[in-house]
């Protein structure tokens, strides 16, 4: 009986890589082998590898830039699709101006193209390190804005349902979540269409500007997830983790920034499972010293030991 492996390297040949250490493509640099690993560089192949994947019941994630997510050293039984669909293209008159973006391409840069063309809406997304994909499943935000608000419509590739468009309501946008990432809905994001305004160039790439000076002077550099934990209600999960005395606070190779506690950094030596084991610590602590169940807001993929 041929095995699922062999059936996709009939489809794909050569593209599809096996066992491949995922550390090389994480922010964080740290995590284990994935079974195989298929770059995709068009929605065309987008959809053929999905929809192969889904009809053969393998286990598959779309990664664009690789943060937001913690892959255990264990390694994730199943396919990686490394997404480079990164197109973007940019309506600025008056009429109706409006941004569109493929799943792959860099949200930041996204919102760079648009203030250069003198549109602003999106400058709130120039410090957002991941890909339009990743940040319209999780609803991004930053500086008071976010996806919802900035979204017209989707294109959703869905196992059941096959491709759709939805809007803001459809997508069911909650503070840094939506409907497919709370429901596990089997789907894959192929594009975004984002609202905008006419402005000038000067005005919208100094707002951008600020935004992201701001980001250079609180967040910390270096290899990282991201914002570890969604904030609080009325809160702020950097705030508790420091306020519970773990700030600073090293497992491994892992840390506990020092400049902001909701970014667990590497020292060039961690393990995912140093990672992990600072996330079990603040949720604990934080927990038992304050009452406030933390909730990630990186996605973990893979088995971890607690």
């Amino acid at each position: 009986m041929e095995s699922p492996l062999s059936r996709l390297e009939e489809i794909f040949g050569s593209r599809l890589q096996q066992n491949v250490r995922m550390a090389h493509y994480t922010t964080s640099r740290v995590g284990g082998e994935v079974t195989g690993l298929l770059p995709i560089n068009t929605l065309d192949e987008m959809r053929q590898a999905a929809n192969e994947l889904w009809a053969m019941d393998i286990p598959f994630h779309v990664l664009g830039s690789g943060s937001n997510v913690l892959v255990s050293d264990k390694g994730y039984q199943g396919v990686m699709l490394l997404n480079h669909c990164h197109n973007v293209k940019i309506k600025s008159d008056a009429a109706d101006p409006y941004v569109y973006a493929e799943s792959g391409a860099n949200m930041g840069a996204m919102a760079r193209q648009a203030a250069l063309r003198g549109l602003s809406g999106l400058e709130w997304a120039g410090p957002v390190p991941g890909t339009v994909g990743g940040a319209v499943y999780g609803n991004a935000g930053a500086h008071g804005s976010d996806v919802s608000k900035s979204l017209r419509f989707v294109s959703v590739l869905f196992k059941d349902g096959g491709e759709q468009e939805l809007d803001p309501e459809g997508m069911g946008y909650k503070y840094r979540s939506s409907r497919l990432k709370r429901e596990r809905i089997p789907a894959v994001i192929l594009a975004a269409t984002f609202n905008a305004q006419v402005s000038t160039r000067e005005e919208a790439w100094g707002r951008l500007g600020e935004n992201l000076a701001y980001r250079q002077g609180t967040q910390p550099p270096g290899n990282s997830t991201g914002s570890t934990f969604r904030n609080p209600p009325g809160d702020h999960a950097g705030r508790l983790i420091e306020a519970a005395g773990l700030k600073g606070t090293r497992i491994g190779g892992a840390e506990f920034s020092t400049m902001h506690a909701n970014f667990i950094v590497n020292d060039g030596h961690a393990t995912a499972q140093d990672y992990y084991s600072l996330i079990s610590l603040a949720k604990r602590e934080v927990k038992e010293q304050f009452g406030v169940d933390l909730r990630l807001e990186i996605e973990l993929l893979g088995e971890f030991d607690d």
